[in-house]
């Protein structure tokens, strides 16, 4: 029996019962991704106090843009039909130049970030960086000493970051046995299919012994290592992440509504992918990464962070899978790297979730989707070249 009762989509049929088990996939997903706290338990990112910071518009006519995508022709406007998308805005100069809301969103409605949560853990780790509060060459056990009995032992701070651990992670999305499923089941996502499985994400992290290869030596995408990270942050601070970040980031860059995180059973804000807001908050933090860390004046996170992320990364240890949606790409503190010479920059989420972040162009966009496959190398292909091509039309 379920941990918690069904929940019905008031926009399907009246028998229609979103399953517990099946939540964020399709089709539910098309419903869920905007209503998840009336779900799951959350927690609240505080939006301050403050004033909102200004969003100046000036719109352009975007839809007609042409572009070739896996071998076929596209419109902006066809792509937006076809995509599952729920939500574009475009930002060029600083100003939104798009705005789109598809399948019934707002622009008061929180949508589901998966992994681009990520990114927001990462640029929080870079405040507390700048700040001395975490040193990321120290190792990982300075900070949460119980991890001497893991496979982490030895790793870094950095490491994590940049997802080369070496720690053995099951990342597989569709395993009903993969660690993956573990991490729905701790977070609260899931019910758990064995008593034997973790509590809690904390446990899970806990419960974590192998390595796949030596700590720095290779990148392999592990959502467990923004919760490691995360749990760093939180000990280094004293402060629960939905906190801290309200404090350091959501607050300081002026978002315009609360965001929240999901929780798991011991109350812990799932910092690998149970972030939400709205797409003009996400815009924001965008901006605040196009403007090299400032928001109307007020430094938020130092520039050399935000350049070290950009121009940082090593190359080489990025390849496989990943070089089919990003050839020549590269990860680095927690943020995807699609030119390393350039610094165009992203962070990425299962179902199609994207911002994208161009300083040189001064453009960003950003994607809020609900695919129905978790991970879709010809759609994130596609995704990124209506984006790259809006960004040429603006520059033209």
């Amino acid at each position: 029996m379920s941990s918690i009762p069904p929940f019905r989509d008031p926009t399907a049929p009246s028998n229609s019962v979103v399953p517990r088990q099946e939540w964020d996939r399709a089709p539910w997903n098309r419903w869920t991704f905007q209503h998840v706290r009336d779900l799951l338990p959350t927690t609240q990112v505080w939006r301050g106090a403050g004033p909102a910071s200004l969003l100046q518009a000036d719109l352009r006519e975007i839809d007609a843009i042409p572009f070739m995508a896996e071998g076929q022709a596209y419109t902006v406007g066809s792509f937006l039909d076809t995509s599952y998308a729920d939500g574009l805005l475009v930002l060029h100069g600083g100003k939104i130049v798009a705005e789109r809301y598809l399948n019934g969103m707002t622009p008061h409605s929180q949508h589901l970030s998966q992994s681009v949560a990520k990114s927001v853990v990462g640029t929080v780790a870079g405040i507390l960086i700048d700040r001395g509060v975490v040193d990321p060459a120290a190792s990982l056990t300075h900070y949460l000493p119980e991890l001497e009995a893991t496979a982490y032992r030895g790793a870094t701070v950095q490491h994590v970051l940049d997802m080369t651990s070496g720690v053995f992670f099951d990342e597989s999305y569709t395993a009903l046995d993969s660690h993956m499923a573990q991490l729905d089941a701790a977070s609260g996502w899931k019910d758990r299919r064995s008593p034997k499985w973790p509590a809690s994400v904390w446990d899970l992290i806990l419960s974590l012994k192998n390595l796949e290869c030596p700590h720095g030596s290779a990148f392999r995408y592990r959502s467990i290592e923004t919760d490691v990270l995360s749990f760093v942050l939180q000990r280094a601070a004293a402060t629960p992440l939905g906190e801290l970040v309200s404090r350091e980031l959501w607050a300081p860059m002026g978002a315009e509504e609360d965001a929240y995180f999901t929780v798991d059973a011991a109350g812990y804000a799932l910092g690998d992918g149970g972030f939400n807001a709205t797409l003009r908050d996400y815009a924001r933090f965008a901006l605040l990464h196009l403007r090299a860390g400032e928001v109307d004046g007020r430094r938020i996170v130092s520039s050399e962070w935000i350049a070290g992320t950009r121009f940082g990364a090593d190359p080489t240890r990025f390849g496989g899978i990943y070089q089919e949606v990003l050839p020549g790409g590269a990860y680095h503190n927690q943020f995807w790297i699609e030119d390393t010479a350039r610094g165009v920059y992203m962070a990425r989420g299962v179902f199609g979730q994207l911002i994208y972040i161009d300083p040189v162009a001064d453009f960003a966009a950003v994607v809020l989707s609900s695919w129905p496959e978790f991970v879709s190398t010809a759609r994130m292909r596609t995704a990124l070249a209506a984006v790259r091509a809006i960004r040429g039309a603006l520059a033209s």
